[in-house]
């Protein structure tokens, strides 16, 4: 099973993910002769709080992704009343090592949300945590993730 355990960066479990435009746009942009747009490396937060998979906005214009639906989604400041947001199609890379098959999912529907403030590019929510196993070490400050 591909795996990896990574140390907290900055008291948080940050990997590297990688985001490319949906298999399906892929192949509409190709049968066009349209350029696809270069995949986007992302650092990205484990979230467990997170129900969906988060990207910031340069990410999302970086690929040229235009909304394929909308969502509705709580936040802490959202209290009760739901927050509608734009929903993109896009395919999600996390890779384990270089030498093992990566955790790939080929049409995933992310939302924008601003987190430049934040240090990171994306959080990666239960949507992709649920084809992984999570091992959150606090005391020692390192985690694990298998797929």
């Amino acid at each position: 099973m591909p795996h990896f355990c990574r140390q907290f960066t900055n008291g948080a479990p940050i990997i590297l993910a990688l985001l490319r435009v949906s298999q399906p746009r892929a192949a509409a942009l190709t049968a066009a002769g349209q350029q696809i747009p270069p995949a986007q490396l992302m650092n990205a937060l484990v979230d467990t709080g997170a129900s969906c998979t988060c990207v910031d906005p340069t990410i999302i214009q970086a690929l040229g992704l235009t909304p394929t639906g909308n969502t509705s989604i709580h936040t802490p400041s959202t209290g009760a009343t739901p927050h509608f947001t734009d929903q993109y199609d896009a395919s999600l890379r996390i890779y384990s090592t270089t030498t093992q098959p990566p955790l790939e999912i080929p049409l995933i529907p992310v939302i924008a949300s601003d987190l430049h403030a934040q240090g990171i590019d994306a959080l990666i929510g239960r949507d992709v945590l649920r084809f992984c196993l999570l091992n959150y070490d606090g005391q020692s400050e390192f985690f694990t993730v298998a797929f």
